[in-house]
């Protein structure tokens, strides 16, 4: 068994912020120089009580972006899609074991608060995308909406990128997949509607518990268990292809709450469901393990100890085979739970693949009209 991963700890103080999922803000793994507060010459009557007091609540900025592409293509073989699209980068809901956050290093940010509070929305999303459709060499595919950060996070109630990305694959009829732990997807029942008609949506509801309290502290600014167990209900009732994400599940913090996700999920509507153990990689794990011994002080050695028994002895193995149900004993036991529930519950584990064959190249000017 290979070694543990070593620690890594801050080297500022970490303040945890009403409303933030993380408490810390480490500088980009790109960056050369690093900054630190010099705690030996602070001013005179400096005082820690007021420090954290200014420091609390920071606030979201929200930068428009003209992004340069925007179909995201893959090849990894566990993941069911080849094609993606995320019309923000960052997200909102401050989820602390978001696998997206390292992506913020990219830009020369942070994992941590920057890449809750510094959102970037790609305004021309739907330019861009119909220009990717209207070339001669696009073979068409399932779009995955939402397979790094949430589409439906809350600028997007004011922006609506989401909304004109999913008007031009419906006017395409091209199948898209969302996946989101928003019950602002709702807003778009009139478009999904009439898409699930022609077999072209597929809906995903991220629910990790039905505590309320614990999803409060994991995913600070997510609408709450119960209204997204709600949404799902909304959208089943208007015939739109609903499925439960019981996402992620970490060890002796909410995979108890397993069985019952799915039950509730069931009785709200979803056809289908599927979970993915705990993923920590790069600044993940810190984040994580920041949260974890700031929150459940008693239980960090524990849940770290169960993510290694599920990560061949590491903190989080990359390999495709294990990165997203683990390996050994107590993986195991997860995945038969799984399986024995869903199919208590009537809830398939596994998507029918959706046809891209009626897809047709949007026109080149929204405005025109085809001739036929």
């Amino acid at each position: 068994m290979r070694e543990p991963d070593p620690p890594s700890r801050p080297s500022q103080p970490v303040r945890f912020h009403k409303g933030r999922g993380t408490g810390s803000n480490a500088p980009s793994r790109f960056e050369v120089w690093r900054r630190e507060a010099d705690q030996d010459h602070r001013a005179p009557g400096a005082d820690d009580d007021e420090e954290e007091i200014g420091a609390a609540r920071p606030a979201t900025t929200v930068t428009g972006q003209s992004a340069r592409s925007i179909i995201a293509r893959n090849d990894s073989p566990d993941i069911p899609f080849d094609q993606s699209i995320n019309p923000y980068q960052g997200c909102e809901h401050g989820c602390v074991y978001c696998y997206a956050r390292p992506t913020h290093a990219y830009l020369g940010l942070s994992p941590g608060l920057d890449f809750e509070t510094r959102i970037f929305a790609k305004t021309n999303a739907a330019e861009l995308l119909r220009a990717e459709l209207r070339r001669p060499g696009y073979a068409p595919a399932l779009i995955a909406l939402g397979s790094n950060t949430d589409p439906y996070q809350p600028a997007e109630r004011r922006l609506g990128i989401t909304r004109s990305v999913l008007e031009l694959l419906s006017e395409c009829r091209l199948p898209v997949s969302i996946t989101t732990k928003s019950a602002l997807v709702t807003r778009d029942i009139d478009l999904l509607a009439g898409m699930a008609e022609r077999g072209l949506v597929r809906v995903h509801i991220s629910v990790g518990t039905l505590d309320r309290e614990l999803a409060r502290r994991m995913e600070p600014r997510a609408p709450t268990p119960a209204r997204r167990i709600e949404a799902m209900r909304e959208l089943a009732a208007a015939g739109i292809p609903v499925g439960v994400f019981a996402s992620p599940l970490i060890p002796a913090i909410n995979d108890v709450d397993l069985e019952r996700v799915l039950e509730a999920a069931a009785a709200a509507g979803a056809s289908d469901a599927s979970f993915v153990i705990l993923r920590l990689p790069l600044e993940v794990r810190d984040l994580f393990v920041e949260w974890l011994e700031h929150h459940y002080p008693l239980r960090a050695a524990h849940v770290m100890s169960l993510v290694r028994q599920m990560r061949q002895g590491r903190d989080y193995d990359p390999d495709f085979e294990q990165r997203m149900r683990g390996s050994g004993i107590h993986a195991r036991l997860i995945e038969q739970r799984f399986r024995i529930a869903a199919a208590r519950c009537g809830l398939a584990a596994e998507h029918v693949p959706m046809d891209v064959s009626a897809f047709r190249p949007p026109p080149a000017d929204p405005a025109q009209a085809s001739l036929f």
